[in-house]
């Protein structure tokens, strides 16, 4: 029987890197400057986090999110010299 687990990731814009901020792993942190860095490193720290009584695959879902602002208000066209 397969396994599986959720690792949820969010951008921190202040110190610009991707971190893990919740997941079915217990004990599961870490940071990257990207978010397919941060791809890389879970596999080998759920398999040092697993119990030794464990064996087998685990099923990944890595839920992103990060939040932007897009600025809404008039265009200022320039005309450009004729």
């Amino acid at each position: 029987m397969s396994r599986h687990a959720v690792a949820r990731c969010a951008w921190a814009s202040d110190a610009a890197v991707w971190y893990v901020s919740d997941s079915d792993v217990a004990g599961l942190a870490t940071e990257a400057a990207s978010l397919e860095a941060l791809r890389q490193k879970l596999p080998g720290m759920i398999q040092d986090l697993g119990e030794d009584d464990q064996s087998g695959d685990i099923d990944v879902d890595l839920m992103a999110s990060a939040h932007d602002r897009a600025r809404l208000g008039t265009v200022h066209l320039i005309s450009a010299p004729v």
